[in-house]
């Protein structure tokens, strides 16, 4: 499974990709990376086809072990998709900007 750092997850951003949070609604309702999606692990098997098409997809979560599950489960269903090592508790820590609310 292929992951990156935050400066990859900028890049990401940056160029447009999709970001999918995996988190449950109330963790991304107290802070999430901007812009990004929810879709909670715990309903992300029957939400997949919500996921936009693109070359990459990239999946965050607080620290990396949710989103590395949904990562895989994508790469599996033939999604090439990647994972946000460090997670929203790392994008936090550096002082990014944080939204907040659903």
């Amino acid at each position: 499974m292929q992951q990156v750092d935050l400066a990859g997850l900028d890049e990401a951003l940056a160029a447009g990709a999709p970001v999918i949070d995996v988190r449950e609604a109330d963790e991304y309702a107290q802070g999430h990376v901007p812009g990004v999606a929810l879709i909670p692990l715990s309903e992300f098997a029957g939400r997949v086809g919500e996921i936009p098409s693109a070359p990459t997809v990239f999946v965050i979560c607080a620290m990396g072990g949710r989103s590395a599950q949904a990562a895989n489960f994508l790469n599996a269903s033939g999604i090439n998709a990647v994972n946000v090592v460090g997670g929203t508790d790392a994008w936090v820590a550096s002082g990014r900007p944080v939204e907040t609310g659903a």
